[in-house]
């Protein structure tokens, strides 16, 4: 029977976790589709940009909704919403034929991304026993970066796989028919998963602690006997739910400008804006086109380069995992970052040099796996930790916010940055690197002076440590 309860625990994560393999997939379809839909539609860098990053102002928005709906109408449904706007975005996406039209469905996808970013997790974490909270949690880190890798799988094979023993006159008729219609079914790829999340959505029980706020105790035990299976262990957890409530109800809410709860938020914003500003979204989003246009790869072989990068994102995750818990946050954040900073002046030195080669690559890849290692899991390990219990879930609303707002400034001036005179003629093409580099210094220096370890610490320590 134990068996079973945890079979069932992990069916229901897993389904769960498929909203983090959307918010993976749907925000790494861009990087294989933008190489030539910008030729299709004939888009100048700023236009470019927009159709790039519109996705992200939509997940802003969603992330800041999440909390209110998924109150109201439970998670369950608000995850059902997002599997149906990532299926109208999919498929909207794909059947664009201008650029307003593909804009407005990459928005929609967006409010999906924003609502499972929020929702899922939240999900997992109420659902799960604490023993298993923390491996179920990572369940949904490691669907986002599984859903990068299986993206850029797909579009690396609907895009022509492994052209390099063809001839040019057949890579012209394969980069022809990605222009013309392959990108299109890039973006209704999407639509399997999509849907297969939103029926699987049906067969998932409410949140036990949503169903606890809205009063319906039977319900709840219900969820958890089937969870837990002895009546004795199901009553102690719901009278420890039951007490939570009562207490943030008859207690004194914490105010976000309360004594060190200003700071507390404050980090959390910057550790959000600097997982941004370190460019590792214009990498994969942009990775085809730096491939293509900068490593002098041809259009189709680079999609071929993009699944290292999901690979090696994939690995370093995994690695992550199993440290963050042995090594500490702290020093996970300063070495990946250290690590990230050597990649990116490696490669911004050899596109400012002229010697592009697997070097570059490298460098490349060094950044993508230091990422992985570090700003990646760790910043969500830090914001679901540093936040006291009162105002935790409008403090991560508001850092997540800030997280795709930043997402979305990164991914538009990426290529307007690029296309600029003083890129060209100054810097031979490497100067979004080289900021991105400061950057990590910039970090580097942040994490050090102001970001506490919090390793081992219960979240109650944590919050006494702020007063």
């Amino acid at each position: 029977m134990k068996n079973n309860s945890t079979a069932y625990l992990i069916w229901i994560s897993f389904i769960v976790a498929l909203g983090g393999f959307l918010f993976g997939y749907d925000t790494g379809v861009i990087g294989g589709t933008q190489l030539y839909f910008t030729e299709y539609f004939n888009l100048s860098t700023s236009e470019q940009g927009w159709a790039v990053s519109s996705a992200l102002y939509g997940a802003l928005v969603g992330a800041l909704l999440a909390g209110y709906l998924s109150t109201k109408f439970s998670r369950k449904y608000t995850l059902i919403l997002s599997a149906l706007l990532f299926s109208v975005s999919a498929w909207g996406s794909g059947s664009a034929d201008a650029l307003t039209i593909l804009v407005i469905y990459r928005i929609i996808g967006g409010l999906g991304v924003g609502i499972a970013s929020m929702t899922a997790p939240m999900y997992i974490a109420e659902i799960a026993p604490a023993k298993q909270r923390g491996f179920l949690v990572s369940l949904y880190q490691l669907a986002v970066v599984f859903g990068f890798f299986i993206v850029f799988v797909a579009t690396y094979f609907i895009g022509g796989g492994d052209n390099s023993n063809s001839s040019s006159e057949t890579i012209q008729q394969i980069h022809h028919h990605n222009v013309t219609k392959g990108w299109r079914n890039m973006f209704w790829s999407e639509l399997i998963p999509a849907i297969g999340f939103f029926i699987l959505l049906f067969t998932i029980p409410h949140s036990p602690r949503w169903l606890m706020i809205k009063s319906r105790t039977a319900k709840a035990k219900k969820v958890l006997m089937k969870i837990m299976l002895i009546e004795t262990k199901v009553d102690q957890e719901l009278n420890e739910i039951k007490l939570s409530l009562t207490e943030n109800k008859n207690h004194p809410k914490v105010s976000l400008f309360a004594k060190g709860m200003g700071f507390v938020l404050f980090l959390g914003i910057m550790l959000s804006v600097f997982q941004q500003i370190t460019g590792i979204n214009a990498i994969l989003y942009y990775g085809a086109e730096i491939f293509s246009n900068v490593l002098g790869y041809g259009p189709e072989d680079a999609l071929k380069q993009q699944l290292w990068l999901g690979t090696v994102n994939l690995v370093f995750t995994f690695v992550a995992i199993f440290t963050v818990d042995k090594w500490g946050r702290k020093p996970l954040l300063i070495t990946g970052t250290v690590g990230m900073f050597i990649g990116l002046s490696v490669l911004g030195l050899s596109i400012y040099l002229q010697q592009m080669g697997i070097v570059s690559l490298i460098a490349i890849l060094v950044f993508i796996g230091s990422f992985a290692l570090s700003l990646g899991p760790v910043v969500w390990v830090l914001l679901s930790e540093i936040f006291p219990n009162n105002i935790r879930s409008l403090a991560m609303s508001i850092a997540v916010a800030a997280q795709w707002l930043f997402n979305g400034i990164v991914s538009y001036s990426f290529p307007v940055i690029n296309g600029s005179k003083l890129n060209q003629v100054e810097f031979n093409g490497a100067l979004s690197y080289f900021i991105f580099a400061a950057m990590c210094i910039a970090t580097i220096i942040f994490v050090w002076k102001f970001i506490p370890e919090t390793k081992g610490k219960s979240l109650e320590q944590i919050e006494k440590s702020w007063n």
